[in-house]
């Protein structure tokens, strides 16, 4: 059984916005930290996004001030509102849960998504 699906990931220009989700199953969404990564190719995972269990939040520095993450408990979704899009932003992007300690680091997190292909062109 999949416990994290994202979807929303699509081919935009520079310039331009997606909102990524992130579907948790049924009663498993975490009270931790949830979190996004994203990994393009060649290249190590990196952290983008991140959400407590109180609601606060922290981001990548490449990120900060164009993406935002939110989340709708109710409807255990984690969501990514990324605007500003830049050819850089090109990656696989994925949902992560049960994050701790820091709750930055890829290791940190227990659960993940499959990813979503978000791909920017200039």
């Amino acid at each position: 059984q999949v416990q994290l699906q994202e979807s929303g990931g699509g081919s935009v220009q520079s310039g331009g916005s997606l909102r990524l989700s992130c579907e948790v199953s049924k009663n498993t969404y975490s009270t931790s930290c949830m979190g996004w990564f994203r990994q393009a190719p060649g290249k190590d995972r990196e952290g983008v996004a991140f959400i407590d269990g109180a609601g606060r939040t922290a981001y990548g520095d490449s990120v900060k001030g164009r993406f935002t993450i939110s989340q709708d408990i109710a409807k255990n979704t984690l969501y990514l509102q990324m605007n500003s899009l830049r050819p850089e932003d090109t990656a696989t992007y994925y949902c992560a849960a049960d994050g701790v300690e820091s709750c930055t680091r890829w290791n940190e997190y227990h659960r993940w998504g499959q990813g979503t292909q978000v791909t920017v062109s200039s």
